[in-house]
């Protein structure tokens, strides 16, 4: 399934003419996209960016499993 996304502040220009021309492909789907903002960016804006006060609040944590205190006991020697 193919789908062709009309912007919104073009529907009423390109929809009926993308409906039309793509009548006879059974694999497209003409849409209207109908989102309001980007979902994926914070508090609704549509940049991407960090404010300085969201980028003092990230926090990075190391997931991987902590290391074992102490030192390794020496490696025994091979007898040849």
């Amino acid at each position: 399934m193919i789908y062709c996304v009309v912007p919104r502040p073009l529907e009423d220009e390109l929809y009926p003419k993308l409906v039309d021309y793509y009548a006879d492909e059974e694999n497209v789907t003409v849409i209207v996209d109908r989102r309001e903002f980007d979902r994926r960016a914070r508090r609704g804006r549509a940049d991407t960016a960090l404010s300085a006060a969201d980028a003092q609040r990230r926090v990075v944590r190391d997931r991987r499993r902590a290391r074992v205190a102490g030192d390794l006991p020496p490696l025994a020697r091979a007898l040849a």
